[in-house]
């Protein structure tokens, strides 16, 4: 029996074995085909993003029922959802006009933080957010969000690392039908989350007086049982701001500030600048001003510590309070070595019609806005120049003239000049402002030779004056004229003669500034 020949080992097949680094990624593969098929189970069970879950939290968030137009989720790069055409009404009662609206909700988070389970959205995005603030008093007003859907906020338990609103506008209705609308351009909020402070920043219109608002600071940890307590920080600007919006006054405002505190008790400090400030029909004038006060941001209310405003060469000091519902202004107000055609200026069309010192002592109150603002002001105060000039040179060279007749020195006495020979008089009393005139009682003119005590009216609109009362002249009244006049009141002088003074003149002064008239008021008695 024959043996077939063994080959030689060099000459067999070689046998094929699975090296151990290939096992070892096999193994790896098919752990991770079983994690993500695990995870891609779990994350269909447990997908945030869900329109149900989705639509139940924002109905939950916002205390409304919430229509949505329109609705998908998103994958990639991003996983997350996008809405459209958002709808929100009271759910107490539905049948009134809609609280709000969004045109477009997009929410992107990371797949890092959904398969590490971390409660966290990278990014929020709202686009023509508008909310809609009911009348005071109206059943839209009255109908409550539910019990506690707001009091115990004190921000999302799902952290949001950046919140922001484009092109949104917040109205606020009022009885009559109109409205404030304070136009939303951006508003950007980081670090959005449960129990910790906010960084904000904000570019939005103001309803009353227009302009731009601009700030940044930071908000929060939200307290949710006592809003007002929240912290709250930031700086500011105010600018493009038309006065001529909250009535009978011109000009246009630039402010810039800061403030810090809670909400319901900010401290701030600002400055402002306004190059042509004028009431009414009143030249233009530059006017720049500080302010310290607190600010409740939870009424509106404002409680002024100090105001400085700087007119020409002029300080005006007030302090006061701005409060209630509907607003209204209380401030106190003070001038002291000031000159008084710095404080006439921005009231007079023309020429102010003295300068000189002044001290002024007076309170202010601006009722709530929807009259014209000389209509809305009311003003209770008293007054002295003690040293002023009259600018008008024909008016002041009569005057001149008149004070040395008073006197009963001849025309011409003196050796000065017609240019040196200005008189120095003063005016001093008591005067209010009411519907857009000044009253004035007891009004104490005063030159040399001469006194004359006034009561009467001045209104802002026409300029125009209406002031009678008694002039008493160390002479007597033929003094008061010259000429042939003189010569016929000589006679007369007796009846107007005071015990002890000279004559005692009925008078009324009437026209407007550079055009007064002064005559005797025979139907005054003296």
């Amino acid at each position: 029996m024959s043996v077939a020949p063994v080959p030689p080992v060099a000459d067999r097949p070689p046998t094929i074995r699975p090296s151990r680094n290939r096992k070892l990624w096999i193994c790896a593969a098919v752990a991770l085909i079983a994690v993500l098929a695990a995870s891609g189970a779990y994350v269909r069970a447990n997908w945030p993003y869900r329109y149900r879950k989705i639509h139940a939290l924002l109905e939950d968030v916002l205390s409304s029922h919430v229509k949505i137009s329109e609705y998908h989720r998103t994958y990639f790069p991003h996983p997350g959802f996008v809405a459209i055409g958002l709808t929100l009404r009271r759910k107490t009662a539905p049948d009134l006009p809609p609280l709000g609206s969004v045109e477009k909700l997009v929410v992107q988070g990371r797949w890092t933080d959904l398969l590490l389970l971390r409660r966290r959205v990278q990014r929020v995005d709202i686009t023509s957010l508008h909310i809609v603030v009911p009348a005071i008093g109206s059943r839209a007003n009255q109908e409550d969000f539910p019990p506690g859907s707001a009091s115990d906020f004190d921000g999302p338990e799902t952290a949001i690392e950046h919140l922001l609103i484009h092109n949104g506008a917040l109205d606020i209705m009022r009885k009559d039908g109109g409205r404030l609308s304070f136009p939303i351009r951006e508003l950007d909020l980081d670090n959005f989350e449960h129990g910790e402070a906010m960084q904000y920043e904000v570019d939005m219109g103001n309803a009353k007086p227009s302009g731009r608002i601009q700030a940044h600071g930071t908000l929060g940890p939200i307290t949710a049982k006592d809003l007002g307590k929240t912290p709250v920080s930031g700086d500011f600007t105010f600018h493009s701001v038309s006065l001529h919006d909250v009535g009978d006054i011109r000009g246009t405002l630039f402010s810039k500030g800061r403030f810090k505190g809670t909400l319901s008790a900010m401290e701030a400090d600002a400055t402002s600048n306004t190059p042509d400030f004028a009431v009414d029909d009143g030249k233009a004038t530059a006017v720049g001003a500080s302010i310290q006060c607190t600010v409740n941001g939870m009424n509106g209310n404002l409680a002024i510590h100090s105001i400085e405003a700087k007119v020409g060469k002029t300080t005006i000091h007030a302090a006061g309070a701005i409060a209630g519902s509907p607003k209204i202004t209380n401030l106190d107000i003070t001038v002291d070595g000031g000159r008084a055609e710095d404080v006439l200026q921005p009231f007079m069309r023309k020429e102010v019609p003295i300068v000189g010192p002044v001290r002024l002592r007076s309170h202010a109150y601006i009722g709530p806005s929807g009259e014209p603002f000389l209509e809305r002001l009311r003003v209770e105060g008293v007054f002295d120049v003690p040293t002023e000039r009259l600018t008008d040179k024909k008016t002041e060279k009569n005057l001149s003239a008149f004070s040395q007749r008073a006197q009963g020195k001849s025309q011409g006495h003196g050796d000065k000049s017609d240019e040196e020979s200005d008189t120095l008089s003063s005016i001093k009393g008591m005067a209010q402002i009411r519907n857009g005139i000044i009253r004035s009682q007891h009004l104490v003119f005063q030159v040399a030779g001469a006194e004359a005590d006034l009561s009467g009216t001045f209104t802002l609109h026409g300029q125009v004056a209406h002031l009678v009362g008694d002039l008493k002249m160390e002479s007597d009244i033929s003094h008061t004229t010259t000429g042939f006049k003189s010569f016929l009141l000589k006679p007369l002088a007796p009846f107007f003669k005071k015990r002890n003074a000279g004559a005692v003149v009925p008078i009324v002064v009437t026209g407007s500034p550079g055009s007064y008239k002064v005559s005797q008021d025979i139907s005054h008695d003296n």
